[in-house]
């Protein structure tokens, strides 16, 4: 009998180590919503080449990290290993350098499954939140430098640890930053202005002008509904608000309400006709222009898109320009959220919600959280539960947690004909407020904006707008992810974009970067440009907000929907 090679003792070994882990892992994903159910562990099958490649990696590495243990720390890059803790305590460092290795090898085991994109895409999404959990940073008993703390602090910082752990509990989710620090009106959302008109769904915000002139044509903004506009006026220096103020357009911006059960009936229809088309509508009658220039970020561009579409079926073109920030309108690509989606997760909330109800707002922020789990959420597990500390301010991070219910019927509505089906850009295929949709009547010039690393609307989804918008359009690409490369003002000199001056628009993103150049600093200035073509010439600023008895002056911006929690 001849004796086993050394590469199938490797294999054994490799065997005996994964096997029961990758198994116990796979079982885990079959308890998470991932929108459908996985294959049980035993139908997983992994290529044979992937797992062979796999294996003598592994070896090698394991190998490399054994020796290098014995000769000291081993050296870790990991953010969540940094702190001196880790870095003094052999033991501490070699179990965090073996959890990264095993976390590779658990992450490469997930891509070596053979299975459609979408089943091989929900594994990979599921273990990266398994490893993100088993993280030793995560545990008092092995986080190192949450030890260290305790111990100079003689204890305190796992007394305040359990303070700050049981006021999370008490108030509903991971506090992310000093959110007592900060209150919408008074040091965010501080732009100038006054509430106008109000319906159930929405207050219209009107601001001063902070100039002598304003273009005719006005600007009204669309923020989305899954969260609070003021992202969009966070700060008097980094709000697009108060830019465009600045900028001479007299500018108004939709607060929606955060729905409470009373609204739980609400539709999409609702938020198209009496949201985004209702003030279109008294945005024309305060001003008296004819046409007004539109601007729709996120899910309020996919609203925009639906009303103006409602709009030109009933032979209507109040609005002379859009533009669209990380905006989905053709639904093909939608990245990582795609994990989530099928006929069996839609059906699930059409039952549970379809006909009335909310999806809450917690819910919601904590989905968007996971999408980088260790960044949006076990970060705050380790700073304020096991080091006791209390987050920094941050006034992006307060916006995010103050999180917005949404409509049940609105919420099944959107997942099952767009995310789902993808109808928007079958013409004829949908119809909205009795109206069938057509993208291809929207001929106004359209301005497309999509940021590089987002990972709620990818890049290329925004630019897959280029496909179906027929007028004139502009694309730019923006570096960093969703809010980051949105809220980028010109005054920081941050970041770059990318342009394509030949007005072309090929098939991909991947395509159109080809013929793209880059360029220093914030995309804003060339919107502003682009906008102000668009705006007509310049006349009077108004002295009042508002115009006569009807459209008058109800309170001070940023009004009071926007202070209602969820």
């Amino acid at each position: 009998m001849h004796s086993e090679s050394p590469w199938a003792e490797g294999a054994q070994q490799f065997q005996q180590i994964f096997g029961q882990t990758w198994a116990h892992a796979l079982q885990s994903l079959q308890k998470m919503d991932l929108g459908g159910a996985l294959p049980p562990a035993s139908a997983v099958k992994l290529s044979p080449d992937k797992l062979k490649a796999l294996q003598q990696q592994y070896l090698q590495e394991a190998q490399a990290l054994w020796t290098q243990g014995l000769q000291g720390a081993p050296e870790i890059k990991d953010k969540r290993f940094a702190g001196e803790g880790w870095a003094s305590n052999p033991v501490a460092a070699f179990s965090a350098a073996a959890y990264l290795l095993n976390a590779r090898t658990l992450m490469g085991l997930a891509d070596a499954v053979e299975a459609d994109e979408k089943t091989k895409a929900r594994i990979r999404f599921g273990v990266e939140q398994w490893m993100a959990a088993m993280a030793p940073s995560n545990f008092l008993a092995f986080n190192a430098e949450a030890q260290k703390k305790a111990i100079e602090t003689k204890g305190e910082s796992i007394a305040l640890g359990l303070k700050n752990l049981w006021h999370d509990i008490s108030q509903g989710h991971v506090s992310m930053t000093d959110e007592s620090l900060f209150e919408v009106g008074r040091n965010v959302a501080t732009t100038e202005g006054a509430v106008v008109y109000e319906n159930e769904l929405f207050q219209l915000l009107e601001y001063k002008p902070l100039t002598a002139k304003v273009y005719e044509r006005p600007f009204l903004l669309v923020p989305p509904c899954i969260n609070k506009f003021y992202i969009l006026d966070l700060q008097p220096e980094n709000s697009l608000i108060r830019y465009a103020v600045e900028q001479g357009h007299r500018t108004f911006v939709v607060s929606w309400r955060n729905p409470h059960e009373d609204l739980g009936h609400k539709t999409w229809d609702d938020y198209v006709e009496d949201g985004a088309m209702a003030a279109i509508d008294v945005v024309q009658n305060i001003t008296g222009a004819e046409q007004i220039n539109a601007l729709g970020f996120c899910v309020g561009g996919t609203i925009l898109s639906n009303a103006l579409a409602v709009l030109a079926a009933r032979g209507d073109e109040p609005v002379a320009s859009a533009t669209f920030l990380t905006t989905l309108i053709d639904f093909a690509d939608t990245g990582i959220l795609d994990v989530f989606i099928d006929e069996a997760f839609v059906k699930f909330r059409e039952m549970q919600m379809g006909q009335g109800g909310l999806m809450k707002g917690q819910d919601l922020a904590s989905t968007f959280s996971f999408l980088r789990p260790n960044d949006l959420v076990w970060n705050y597990v380790v700073g304020n539960y096991l080091k006791g500390e209390t987050p920094p301010p941050f006034d992006l991070l307060y916006w995010n947690s103050d999180s917005t219910n949404l409509p049940g019927p609105f919420y099944a509505w959107y997942l099952r004909n767009f995310y789902l089906e993808n109808n928007l850009v079958q013409p004829g295929k949908l119809t909205v407020c009795g109206e069938k949709m057509d993208l291809g009547q929207l001929t106004m010039p359209v301005y497309i904006y999509g940021s590089r690393e987002d990972h709620i609307v990818p890049a290329t989804a925004a630019y897959a707008s280029t496909q179906v918008l027929p007028g004139k359009k502009r694309f730019v690409m923006g570096a960093s992810g969703h809010i980051a490369g949105v809220i980028n003002p010109p005054a920081k000199g941050k970041r770059s974009h990318w342009m394509r001056a030949d007005g072309k628009f090929p098939a991909t993103l991947d395509q159109w970067l080809e013929g793209a150049t880059e360029h220093p600093g914030s995309w804003w200035t060339d919107w502003s440009q682009w906008l102000k073509g668009h705006a007509g010439k310049q006349i009077a600023a108004p002295k009042s907000y508002g115009k006569g008895a009807k459209f008058k002056a109800i309170e001070p911006a940023p009004g009071r929907y926007v202070k209602e929690k969820a």
